[in-house]
């Protein structure tokens, strides 16, 4: 392809973008393939010969969009959102059309100082001290694994650099949530430190950990010769979006020397709203967090902002210095592959920094507080229509709901939640999922797509009531 077709196709698939964008709300929100369908559909083997590029932007229509969900649609409201402002999506394509490598500062200096910069904006605009020092990273569970890692490394005065854990004399343990992200347990399998090691500390009645269940195991172990290593908090909890209290947490964790990480992935992006700042009131104590930028603030996957409170800790644990890397400025800059597991890194600050240029804070904080309001309003409508139940507390944007018709429990209630929510799925007038909560299935209502607005809400819990009640009407023994 040379300069001249690439300007060409380019201004093609810029148009395709903006017309998919805005013809959006037209198509099906989950995608109605069946499995392996679009496999089939493709080539086995690979063209021997060039194709016309045409002809592969034409099978985007043909093949790649029936074969997609919706996560940009107005009535997705499943997962957690995973917005994509249109700025950043010009800033990843700048990006991946400048093909350069962060192995070291000086191997593009703007990749590294405009990623320190968007960084300590984000900071700012959470409200966090300038005790913080951030990363991006791809992922929450990258970024979980990391803080994991440094903890292991803390606890042990650097294990990695003799025998490993496998040296070790006591055994490490991990404290999460029963609410906290499967990444969480991954992450603590993947450093090494066993599932027998992983507690699971119980919850209260609003699903976040009970601190005095956390002080009792932490003993137990003490006890028991067991050195306790990390404690994962969740801010935003992905099943109902509780709150662990960090700051009792907090004082838990300092009093025994261990190492607290923070997992705001999805609710961090709230702190930019200063009414929202006391979910994690505490968090000036933690040594470590992350927030996913790819969520609900609006940066396209992936961006994952990771912050530490020691970065020298960090890059300790995390640094690697081959001579082919070295410079006569390392001492003066920051290199960015002493901060994470790759050696090299994408230019994914410039989506970020391009999307708060073009939002502003106030701009993004409108979209927040309005998702936010969409949410105690479908909570409030939910909560007084009979036979529908709100199941846990609304702090921001996801809405716990089932329906708990009369005469239905046990097992014919989880039948009848799965079942209506398939029908509102595969009927493409939206996404919900479902999830488990208290042994019993319920349907998150996960508001936050860049378009969703409050007529989206108000149908999808129309959609909902109509599906939920044309099961009822059709399991009736009198039904004609």
């Amino acid at each position: 392809m040379n300069p001249d077709e690439f300007r060409r196709y380019g201004h093609v698939l810029i148009d395709w973008l903006a017309d998919h964008q805005t013809d959006m709300n037209m198509r099906p929100v989950m995608a109605r393939t069946r499995p392996g369908e679009i496999r089939d559909a493709l080539p086995a083997s690979p063209p021997d010969q060039p194709e016309a590029f045409a002809e592969v932007i034409a099978d985007l229509d043909r093949l790649v969009v029936p074969g997609l969900s919706h996560w940009q649609h107005p009535r997705f409201f499943g997962y957690f959102p995973a917005n994509a402002l249109r700025a950043g999506m010009l800033g990843d394509l700048v990006s991946t059309g400048l093909g350069v490598l962060g192995l070291s500062w000086q191997s593009s200096p703007a990749l590294t100082e405009i990623e320190e910069v968007v960084t300590d904006w984000v900071r700012q605009m959470t409200g966090l001290s300038s005790a913080w020092s951030g990363v991006i990273q791809d992922t929450a569970s990258t970024s979980t694994l990391v803080a994991l890692i440094c903890a292991r490394e803390r606890a042990t005065g650097y294990a990695l650099s003799r025998g490993g854990l496998q040296a070790e004399p006591r055994p490490l343990a991990v404290y999460v949530c029963a609410h906290s992200h499967s990444s969480v347990d991954k992450a603590a399998l993947l450093a090494g430190f066993g599932r027998d090691n992983l507690r699971l500390v119980p919850f209260d009645a609003a699903y976040a950990m009970c601190p005095e269940a956390l002080a009792a195991m932490i003993e137990t172990d003490l006890a028991a010769g067991i050195v306790p290593c990390a404690i994962v908090a969740t801010t935003g909890t992905t099943a109902t979006t509780a709150l662990d209290p960090v700051a009792a947490i907090a004082e838990i964790a300092g009093r025994h020397g261990i190492w607290l990480h923070l997992d705001a992935a999805m609710a961090g992006s709230a702190m930019i709203l200063p009414e929202c700042r006391w979910m994690w009131h505490g968090v000036e104590a933690a040594d470590s967090l992350v927030i996913n930028a790819h969520k609900w603030l609006g940066a396209p996957f992936d961006c994952s902002l990771y912050y530490v409170r020691d970065p020298g800790h960090l890059m300790r644990v995390m640094s690697t210095n081959p001579s082919f890397l070295q410079s006569p400025v390392d001492g003066q800059v920051k290199n960015l592959r002493d901060w994470g597991i790759p050696l090299g890194r994408r230019f994914r600050a410039l989506k970020l920094w391009f999307l708060i240029r073009e939002q502003g804070v106030a701009g993004l904080q409108a979209r927040l507080r309005r998702d936010l309001a969409n949410a105690r309003m479908l909570a409030g409508q939910v909560a007084s229509e009979p036979g529908w139940r709100v199941l846990a507390p609304v702090p921001l944007q996801t809405v716990c709901i089932r329906h708990e018709p009369p005469g239905i429990e046990g097992e014919a209630l989880d039948r009848h939640t799965r079942a209506w929510a398939e029908a509102v799925n595969r009927s493409g007038a939206a996404y919900l999922t479902p999830a488990m909560l208290d042994g019993r299935w319920m349907v998150r209502v996960s508001i936050g797509a860049l378009p969703t607005e409050a007529a989206d809400v108000a149908f999808v819990w129309e959609a909902m009531r109509a599906a939920a009640d044309g099961l009822l009407d059709e399991s009736r023994p009198d039904r004609a």
